[in-house]
């Protein structure tokens, strides 16, 4: 391991449902490395503001919400990273589909951007992370030990989040969860502000028809080999 550092941070970015948070939460809880999901710290931002009654782009009544909110995470003692907003546990409300349009949404903005780009940069120096997001190895870790893009073909990405719903007892249907996987890719791929993109020093694995064991094999092997450079 890079001896002169004193964590070993990994950045996993790529489309929604690749399984980029399954995955780095199962290698995190292997390697013993601290698992951050920034998608779910957007997520509970966007929920603020939908339990606001703000509009999912209106920046300025985002912004304005921002200084009001406090988020925090939690971590089970299996790794499992609980979201807090106001101290209620919303680890499950954030992962229904109208609150992936608003997350979607929010993140695109400058405000909610700059709002958080700290708190994740803090916990990468304090702990040997695991972060996955959209623009982890672009932006927030541009100096990750290690840099991931997972991805994996639409339809199954999202079948595979329509099975995962399903299994958190979230009603919805295939149709709507594929349409709002292609509305993520879009809005994603195309904001202004840190769009979704491979970083040029990223390795690209593409999931598409792995079992989760084998893309999990994968990605551990991997980080494994880079720790020990």
């Amino acid at each position: 391991m890079h001896e002169d550092k004193k964590s070993f941070s990994v950045a996993i970015d790529g489309p929604s449902g690749a399984g980029k948070s399954t995955i780095a939460k199962l290698c995190a809880e292997k390697l013993g490395f601290l698992y951050v999901d920034t998608g779910a710290i957007y997520r509970t931002v966007g929920l603020a503001a939908l339990e606001a009654g703000i509009a999912s782009k209106d920046e300025a009544g985002v912004a304005a919400l921002l200084p009001k909110l406090d988020i925090s995470m939690d971590h089970d003692g299996d790794g499992l990273q609980r979201m807090l907003l106001g101290g209620r546990d919303v680890t499950s409300d954030i992962r229904k589909p109208e609150v992936s349009i608003y997350a979607s949404d929010v993140s695109a903005m400058p405000p909610v951007r700059a709002y958080l780009l700290e708190m994740q940069r803090r916990l990468a120096r304090e702990h040997n992370v695991i972060m996955d997001g959209r623009d982890i190895g672009t932006v927030v870790l541009p100096d990750a030990d290690l840099k991931i893009f997972l991805t994996a073909d639409a339809g199954e990405r999202a079948q595979r989040r329509y099975d995962e719903l399903l299994i958190r007892g979230i009603a919805t249907s295939y149709d709507d969860v594929l349409r709002d996987i292609l509305y993520r890719d879009e809005n994603d791929s195309k904001r202004s502000i840190s769009p979704l993109k491979q970083a040029e020093d990223a390795v690209l694995v593409d999931t598409t028809g792995n079992t989760l064991e084998k893309s999990f094999s994968i990605i551990c092997r991997m980080i494994e080999e880079n720790m020990n450079k």
